[in-house]
């Protein structure tokens, strides 16, 4: 039946006493839809759900410049001076035959162990009682067959962040399988895309080791990794809610509870069962993992600046300020950051995750010059005990200065072992009469002491000859 049809038979039954619940089960229509149809004049509706030709060539001209967007072909209509309801818009684009049908979604079966997937979301996070979102990535690895997810985040994802997610997430599974679905994504090729893809030397040679194989997917084809693109909306909607983080590794340790905990312990329709389940019958179909895993780390040059400090990722890390203007060696790993210098381990920080442009100094290797303070008693033990006169000008002048005045003190000293006795206790006598203690005035009061004796002052003017 057309709308009309089915607008006049919704009014015929009411008419006849039938019930809003025997309309909607004789039609087959939602009781909504009844009531909002009972709630319309019934001398307008025919004409506002009509689609004749004229209409129906500007829907096609409004549907061609929105580029098939019907939310912009609405605008577009409603700017030209027809509106119309959304609802109604949508069936004439179907009617038209306007879009074409969607396709049948396809669906893909795996036997256990026979493969895993990988892939990395963007979520935002907050830490602590700020107010703003940090955004982070979400590293997630996914059994296909037992679905058994694995999570981590991290503040960028670059190939040394992958080869750690990718070590921890092997130990987490407890193996692998041979075959790793990942998107064609830079940070796992090296060129190409889809089946002409080309694995970065370094992260196949890691997976190799491993046991397993990336594979990427067609280029466009998000579905062929759907195991993992699904749990990513399931995280950011189940475990990022309601939760707060300290710091990066709180973040992880709750992500890791709630793999354990949650999301792997939740029974799946399509399974029958929970992750955990399918996992049992999976394991042993797993490649079990080489005796000795590979290590996770970098190896940098860097030379110490003149601050004591060695820059990795933005951040600085201290050595002892011996080797300042040295070459070193960096070793860096997930966890910690070890400076070496000529195969001797300088110096060992834990790595800072997280942040930007941060130093970090260990105790003892930038230690601030202290000015000792020996004290003057050596000083005053030369200038006390000769003169009363003396002493007391020691005293006075051992107050009239920082850290006890001791290089006036010893300027004193180089005075008393320099003039005579005589002149040099009458010019401290003279000084502490009037509270002198400029030392350079103090002196020319001992040398107009000792000028007579010492000195053949003639103040006359010689004749000239």
């Amino acid at each position: 039946m057309t709308p009309t049809e089915i607008r006049a038979a919704v009014r015929g039954l009411q008419m006849q006493g039938h019930s809003l619940r025997e309309i909607s089960r004789l039609l087959a229509m939602s009781r909504n839809t009844v009531r909002r149809i009972l709630r319309e004049p019934a001398g307008d509706a025919g004409e506002v759900l009509a689609c004749d030709e004229a209409t129906l060539v500007r829907l096609k001209g409004a549907f061609a410049r929105a580029r098939g967007n019907v939310v912009r072909v609405r605008e577009l209509l409603a700017d030209d001076g027809l509106k119309v309801p959304y609802s109604t818009l949508t069936r004439w684009v179907r009617d038209a035959d306007l879009r074409g049908p969607p396709r049948r979604a396809g669906e893909y079966t795996f036997a256990p162990g026979q493969e895993m997937q990988h892939d990395t979301s963007p979520h935002r996070v907050r830490f602590g009682q700020t107010d703003t979102p940090v955004t982070m990535q979400c590293a997630g690895l996914v059994l296909a067959y037992s679905r058994r997810l694995f999570i981590q985040y991290y503040p960028r994802f670059t190939r040394f962040e992958a080869r750690a997610f990718l070590l921890e997430a092997a130990r987490f599974m407890a193996g692998v399988c041979p075959v790793c679905i990942i998107d064609n994504t830079s940070v796992l090729l090296a060129a190409g895309a889809g089946a002409d893809a080309v694995i970065a030397p370094e992260m196949a040679a890691f997976a190799r080791t491993l046991g397993f194989g990336f594979r990427a997917h067609r280029v466009g084809n998000p579905d062929r990794k759907g195991r993992i693109e699904r749990p990513f909306a399931y995280v950011e909607t189940n475990f990022l809610v309601g939760r707060t983080f300290a710091d990066i590794d709180d973040l992880n340790g709750q992500a890791l509870d709630w793999c354990h905990g949650t999301a792997n312990r939740k029974p799946k329709q399509a399974l029958g069962m929970s992750p955990e389940a399918a996992y049992v019958i999976e394991q042993p179909h797993l490649s079990p993992l080489p005796d000795v895993l590979p290590p996770v780390y970098e190896l940098l040059e860097r030379v110490i600046d003149l601050h004591g400090y060695v820059s990795v990722d933005t951040n600085r890390y201290s050595v002892p300020e011996r080797y300042v203007g040295k070459s070193v060696t960096v070793t860096k790993t997930p966890a910690q950051i070890e400076v070496r210098r000529k195969s001797t381990t300088i110096a060992t920080h834990r790595r800072v995750i997280g942040q930007r442009d941060t130093r970090n100094t260990l105790p003892g290797h930038h230690t601030i010059p202290v000015r000792q303070n020996r004290g003057t008693a050596a000083e005053e033990a030369l200038l006390c005990g000769h003169h009363d006169s003396l002493d007391r000008y020691t005293a006075a002048l051992r107050q009239h200065g920082r850290a006890g005045n001791r290089r006036a003190l010893r300027r004193l000293i180089e005075m008393q072992r320099t003039y005579p006795s005589g002149p040099f206790i009458a010019a401290i006598e003279q000084a502490l009469r009037y509270g002198l203690f400029d030392l350079s005035r103090l002196e020319d009061l001992v040398l107009k002491q000792v000028g007579g004796d010492f000195f053949a002052l003639n103040t006359t003017q010689p004749d000239d000859a």
